[in-house]
Formats: structure tokens, sequence, C-alpha cells
């Protein structure tokens, strides 16, 4: 049985840019991966006949030579390297240019979520304790709340004199690393720059890099009249600083109010 002309399995036409073959072969191999086709038999062949199809229209030389000889310019010596998508690892790399597409999902739903330079700082939780009578007047309350700030001597970016970041040289800023095996291909988070996608060459004395230091702060609190236990009060930015000058979390208030000698609500 002859092959399919390689730009009618990917549902292009000749000439088709390299953005647009990418994209068309992504598209099919979504559309076609025996995972996601359980019910059709032919979808293991036809993916792999899209994977051979996209292995030679990416590749430049490749492509110019099958424009202007077709299959033959594969067979028989004509210079194209052998059969294009014949070696697994052929078909790893170029299974590997939409893995984020197929199992982004599955991966924390985010594509080079790595390449981040800064994270969000944790929300906070301070249990008040109010009487019945502040419960009913209400009350302006100073309340000291152990979390992590911003450290001044890097001004949070964790580097000796607030020097900028560099780029990690493992992961190459994604925050990931990825082992090819056969079929598969495991990703995994960065052990050099832990996920940060960024490494500091000389990390700042005061905080060890962190970009933040461990500090009691002083917060007044506006009690509304009326609270009862369980009410929660959110006070946005006050939570724990982010991390390498990321934006800070919330600090929430659980109200308890208690039990009075005479009175219940």
């Amino acid at each position: 049985m002859s092959k399919r002309d390689y730009y009618e399995v990917l549902g292009l036409n000749k000439g088709a840019s390299a953005d647009e073959i990418k994209k068309a072969y992504r598209s099919k191999a979504k559309e076609l991966h025996p995972d996601r086709n359980a019910d059709n038999p032919k979808a293991e062949d036809q993916f792999k006949e899209a994977n051979e199809a996209y292995e030679v229209l990416k590749d430049a030389d490749k492509k110019s030579a099958y424009d202007r000889y077709g299959h033959a310019a594969f067979e028989g010596g004509m210079g194209g390297g052998g059969r294009p998508g014949g070696g697994q690892g052929d078909f790893a790399s170029a299974f590997s240019d939409v893995f984020d597409d197929l199992f982004g999902d599955f991966m924390g739903g985010q594509r080079g979520g790595g390449r981040q330079r800064a994270s969000r700082g944790a929300d906070l939780r301070y249990n008040l304790r109010v009487t019945l009578e502040d419960a009913f007047a209400g009350l302006q309350k100073t309340i000291q709340v152990p979390t992590s700030v911003q450290c001044g001597s890097c001004s949070g970016s964790g580097a000796e004199g607030g020097a900028e970041p560099t780029t990690c040289p493992t992961c190459s800023g994604m925050g990931k690393v990825r082992a090819t095996q056969g079929f598969f291909t495991v990703e995994r988070t960065c052990p050099t720059c832990s996920g940060l996608g960024q490494t500091i060459k000389n990390p700042c004395k005061t905080c060890s890099g962190a970009g933040r230091v461990q500090k009691e702060r002083a917060l007044s609190v506006n009690i509304p009249k009326g609270v009862e236990t369980g009410t929660r009060i959110r006070l946005a930015g006050e939570g724990e600083a982010g991390l390498r000058g990321g934006p800070p979390g919330d600090l929430y208030i659980f109200i308890e109010v208690e039990q009075h000698e005479l009175f219940e609500r």
C-alpha cells in the first residue's frame, strides 16, 4: 500500500509554513492519540503516520527534499538520511513537542509553570476571641501576627545587593527537566532551581536567598458590630510575603465570641 502524501496526512497545503505545520501536527496528535481513542483500532497507526509526516516537514532540509522528490527522497539512498520517523528517538522527540498540550491538565494545567521568577505568599489564619460585649458594640483591636515579610536588604530579590537572578543553566529557565525513555517523556521539578527557573550567584546574607525574613507584625483590625463565632475577616495582602518578590498572601481572621456568664446571643 502506497504512503499518503505527508501534507494530506496533516491536512495542509503544499508550501505550508513551519508554524502551520507545527499547529496542524499538534491538532492531529491530540485528535489521534491512542489514549484518547481506545475504541478506534486504527488510531495508533494514524498517530504514527502523523508523527512520520511531521518528522519530515518540520525539518527544512527534509521538507525541501520531500517537496522535490516526494517519498522517493527517503528511499534508495537519495540523501534523506533513512526512513523518517523510523527511530524510537525521533518519535519521542516529535512527541515531546506536544507533551504539554496533551497532558497539561494532568501536570497542573500550566505550561512552563516553572518560568515564574516569583511565587505568591501563603495565606495566613489568625483566631481572635472577643467578648460578647465587644461583639455587640464592635471594636478596633491591634494584633501581633508572626509572618514572613520582604527582605529589606535585597528588596525581595534574594540576591546580594538586589542583583537580578540569572536563568537556571540546568533547565534553561523552564523550572522543569525532561527525561525521555522510548515512547514516554517524564517531567520533574528542576533540582538546581527547585522549579523557579532562576538561580542566584550571590545569595543575600540576610535572607539566604529567599527574599523574605521572619518577623512579627502589629496590625490594627476593625471588628464590626454584630460579629458572631465563625465570622471571617479578610485582610488582603497582609499574609506571608511572596518568594523572590512575589505578591503577598492574605490574612484571614476568624472570630470566636466568648461565652458570657449571664447572657447568651
